[in-house]
């Protein structure tokens, strides 16, 4: 299976893209803000599954094209590099989307309505989708075992950190609602400090990967 150093540097590079302000943040904050810790808690949930929904497709529909494909893999790192910097670019010239979020939430919504929306939020994130075909593969080792389950373990971890990250994002809009409605354009610099970061990352997914 995927080694203690693999699993360490994955990881971090997940807690990289994480911590960055995309739709499921913006989601989850504009729950938490508009209907409180519950709502948030719930959204956080359905977010988390239908993140690793996307994590299964990947694994079990590219995994085995990744393992005996060096191509294949450099086209997925090459594209999935290009559009991580896309995002960046455009989170950066829409840095002001987080405010908007705060400033107009949303009606109130039933527990399992609240679910499924974040489940819709998380398996059609285009940053997460672009992450787990870009990314995912170069963590992996076919020596070590079935490429799909290196990737499904790989998920897990990255779902982990997602889970802890968003709650503690819900959490802290939840306790702030007040502090976020008297001036929401503070969270404008966090949205162009994380466009910066998903720049960053994407040049970093071009230029490494797997040594075969």
């Amino acid at each position: 299976m995927v080694s203690t150093d693999r699993l360490a540097a994955f990881a971090a590079l997940s807690f990289l893209l994480i911590v960055v302000p995309g739709p499921s943040v913006l989601f989850v904050v504009g729950r938490a803000l508009a209907q409180g810790r519950r709502a948030a808690l719930t959204t956080v949930a359905g977010n988390t599954l239908g993140a690793y929904l996307l994590v299964v497709a990947v694994a079990l529909g590219i995994g085995s094209l990744v393992e005996r494909s060096v191509l294949v893999f450099t086209a997925l790192k090459l594209a999935g590099a290009a559009y991580l910097v896309y995002l960046g670019v455009r989170a950066w010239r829409r840095r002001g989307s987080l405010r908007a979020a705060i400033a107009e939430p949303g009606p109130a919504r039933g527990g399992l309505r609240t679910l499924w929306e974040g489940f819709a939020v998380g398996v059609a994130n285009p940053k997460t989708m672009v992450f787990f075909a870009a990314v995912l593969p170069q963590f992996v080792d076919p020596e070590q075992g079935p490429v799909p389950a290196q990737m499904l373990l790989l998920g897990l971890v990255f779902n982990a950190i997602a889970l802890l990250s968003d709650a503690v994002w819900g959490l802290a809009a939840s306790a702030a609602r007040d502090w976020f409605a008297r001036s929401p354009r503070r969270l404008s610099a966090v949205g162009g400090a994380g466009g910066l970061t998903m720049i960053g990352l994407g040049v970093t997914v071009a230029v490494t990967g797997r040594g075969d």
